[in-house]
């Protein structure tokens, strides 16, 4: 719509988080800030296909979240919410027809395998033969069938402070057989340390479950996708001092709320 000469692009100069920002191409300034959040950076972006205009925004503090510019697009997201066949269920589209009436959408969970559905927003015919607009959602497939009869835990996304006041976040799978109560605790560290965990399925997370374990993960100091201060917190820290403070935190976290036994 502008010829080219705006553009949109995703920067963290000058500041502490990734933002999404509308610039100009010619002279580098930016025009518009799109969208920031002051603990994580932006994830994705969905455009419209013919106009470039933002339709919404992404971003992952502890779970996937949306921000929505184009009311229509916000409607469908809510109808698939409410119709997830679990109420935790992440909402992801795969893919649509570029007249947008019918989604390839996916229901990803953190105790199951990831279902898939068609969304058809067509017009269609109720019982007395008149053209209803009533949107229909139907199965597809389940990326591992071979798993639904078992039962798995839930992850719970959860907050732990540092000892000197620093927020965590965290992602708790508990025992299965436990529940609520008081079992040993397996503290599994992500790699990088650049990197982060995020919620979801883990098969690993799961076999500790199955077995009597909850499976405490940790997003310490030194992780990706919480800003600069964040990220750079964790300097010289690998392995010593504040890092490793952070995972000993987090265990002893687990413990003063009654979710690890102190002794195993």
């Amino acid at each position: 719509p502008d010829n080219g000469e705006t553009g949109y692009i995703t920067s963290s100069l000058g500041r502490e988080t990734t933002a999404l920002l509308k610039v100009d191409l010619e002279t580098g300034e930016t025009i518009e800030e799109i969208f920031s959040n002051d603990k994580c950076n932006v994830g994705g972006v969905t455009l419209d296909k013919d106009t470039k205009e933002v339709r919404a925004i992404t971003y992952n503090y502890a779970r996937t979240e949306r921000v929505f510019f184009d009311k229509e697009l916000e409607k469908d997201y809510e109808f698939l919410k409410a119709k997830a066949p679990i109420p935790d269920a992440e909402v992801g589209v795969v893919s649509r027809t570029l007249d947008e009436t019918k989604w390839v959408i996916s229901y990803y969970q953190s105790d199951g395998p990831t279902s898939y559905y068609v969304y058809d927003k067509s017009p269609g015919r109720n019982d007395n033969e008149k053209e209803t607009s009533t949107p229909s959602l139907t199965p597809l497939f389940v990326s591992n069938p071979k798993l639904l009869p078992y039962k798995f835990a839930p992850m719970e996304d959860v907050r732990i402070t540092a000892r000197d006041g620093l927020e965590l976040v965290g992602y708790l799978t508990r025992a299965v057989e436990k529940g609520s109560g008081t079992s040993p605790l397996i503290l599994l560290v992500h790699g990088g340390p650049w990197a982060r965990d995020s919620w979801g399925f883990r098969a690993q997370c799961q076999w500790f479950a199955n077995r009597g374990y909850a499976t405490l993960q940790v997003n310490y100091r030194g992780s990706t996708g919480y800003g600069k201060t964040f990220l750079h917190k964790g300097d010289k820290q690998w392995g010593v001092g504040d890092m490793q403070h952070d995972l000993t935190d987090a265990v002893q976290w687990a413990i003063d709320e009654g979710i690890a036994d102190k002794d195993n």
